[in-house]
């Protein structure tokens, strides 16, 4: 990974709970609305640029898009991942995302909505 552009991902607060949030794992859009608290363009947006930069790949599931990091055993990116939530995780907002995240887990698991084939059969 390109230390340089992990860092220009790492310098936006939403960029870098997205890249958290898919730390665990795949999401489709819709979902990174709903934990984000933010509209599609602006989640869009983000993970155009962070797409053009290699950090994460999207794939489309019908009408969704399904998004995962590049590369998720990549040691700069986890180890700065890691840094920053050791430092200033609160601050950033990851455990409440991380509630969010894992309350929408159980939810897909349980309502096996269309997007979700994007996330576990993957």
């Amino acid at each position: 990974m390109e230390y340089l552009h992990l860092y220009k991902c790492l310098c936006d607060g939403q960029r870098l709970r997205i890249l958290k949030l898919l730390e665990s794992g795949p999401l489709c859009v819709c979902h990174l609305m709903e934990i984000l608290e933010v509209d599609q363009v602006k989640v869009s947006k983000q993970l155009r640029y962070m797409k053009e930069l290699g950090m994460v790949e999207g794939e489309r599931m019908a009408q969704w898009m399904v998004y995962r990091l590049a590369n998720p055993e990549d040691k700069l990116l986890l180890e700065n991942l890691k840094c920053l939530e050791d430092c200033c995780g609160e601050s950033i907002g990851f455990s409440e995302d991380a509630k969010k995240r894992q309350a929408i887990t159980a939810r897909i698991q349980k309502d096996a909505p269309a997007c979700a084939a994007g996330i576990f059969n993957n």
